[in-house]
């Protein structure tokens, strides 16, 4: 097991880096060499799967296709030297979503022969589960493909490539972000002995782009010190205000879409906890953070306080002693803290919906 967790972990940093050198290449050639090797893969595989002939010159006629209009795209569209640094990089990411076009359409062909492989004669060998797992993988991937038309729009792929290079994978950016004021509040709420955990969903580009990969409404998690959130904090990106990193949240951060809400518990924290989980955040605010944007992909941290958000409250639970399930800081998403509380630790407070405020 550990040393499939060690190959995981490789892979996931090798397809990082291929996607960094692809950003970053200054020629079309690296991505005419993967549009090519990648048709032929799927050429080489429909010529010898069991496709009718008709269905396999169909499917050949297509991975051409999506070939020439690869090579026609990154040729003749990417590479300007007129472009704004910005546009050239919206471009270059869209040639990256480019590979996974022929893997598309052969998924497609895949639901498309789980929906239609059964005849008249076969109904009664059907059974409900497999009518269901049908069903749900045809809604899935209805449901992925309307959201993804709305997450992948142009204006939210410009907000998400203009905010990349905020960010750095290797030094702290965010130091002294939390206030003396800040830090009088949380001294203020050690006579309220609990933690507040706050899931949100909140309409940002970045966190609508993770809900496609996560299949959460909820993918961003806060922690605060009191019930009325004024104490509230995480590793974000900053707001355009402040660095990425760990930074103070105020409730109309949370508001970036008409249907955004919130969902607020509690866990018990004894004064001696809160206060070790307080002097932990003023060591962080003292040393310095920034926020673990390419941990999302990689689940590695290179710096200790380079984290992302749920990695981050899930650490600081385990400074306070209160972690209530087990399980790597890297790996931890925001619903976790809801899904995972087997024992029942947690205490739903209240949820707000915004569109109703």
């Amino acid at each position: 097991m550990e040393i499939q967790k060690h190959y995981k972990i490789a892979i996931q940093l090798l397809v990082f880096l291929l996607f960094v050198f692809l950003v970053f290449a200054n020629t079309p050639v690296i991505y005419v060499i993967i549009y090519a090797l990648t048709a032929a893969l799927l050429l080489i595989h429909t010529l010898f799967s069991k496709f009718k002939l008709k269905i396999k010159f169909i499917f050949s006629g297509i991975y051409i296709l999506i070939l020439v209009l690869q090579q026609i795209y990154i040729n003749n569209a990417v590479f300007l030297n007129d472009d704004l640094w910005l546009v050239t990089l919206i471009k270059k990411i869209i040639g990256i979503i480019a590979i996974f076009l022929p893997y598309f359409i052969r998924y497609i062909h895949y639901l498309y022969r789980l929906e239609h492989q059964f005849n008249i004669s076969e109904n009664s060998n059907i059974t409900f589960d497999m009518l269901t797992v049908i069903n749900r993988r045809k809604n899935d991937f209805r449901n992925n493909l309307n959201k993804g038309k709305v997450v992948l729009s142009k204006d939210n792929i410009t907000e998400i490539a203009q905010d990349i290079p905020r960010h750095s994978y290797f030094k702290y950016l965010s130091k002294g972000s939390l206030s003396e004021t800040y830090f009088e509040e949380c001294e203020k709420s050690l006579s309220d002995e609990n933690i507040y955990i706050v899931l949100s969903s909140t309409g940002s580009s970045a966190s609508e782009l993770i809900s496609l990969f996560t299949k959460k409404a909820y993918n961003h998690v806060s922690l605060s010190f009191d019930k009325d959130l004024r104490t509230t904090i995480s590793y974000n990106g900053g707001e355009n205000v402040t660095l990425p990193g760990l930074n103070q949240e105020q409730l109309n951060s949370f508001h970036k879409k008409d249907d955004a809400s919130i969902m607020v518990y509690k866990i018990n924290a004894p004064v001696e906890n809160k206060k070790r989980i307080i002097e932990k955040i003023k060591e962080i605010n003292e040393t310095g953070s920034a926020y673990n944007l390419v941990g999302l992909i990689t689940k590695v941290s290179i710096r200790p306080n380079i984290m992302f958000c749920s990695q981050f409250i899930y650490s600081i639970l385990q400074v306070g002693g209160l972690a209530y399930f087990k399980s790597v800081n890297t790996k931890v998403k925001p619903t976790d803290f809801v899904e995972n509380d087997y024992y029942r630790k947690l205490e739903f407070c209240y949820e707000i919906n915004f569109k109703d405020i």
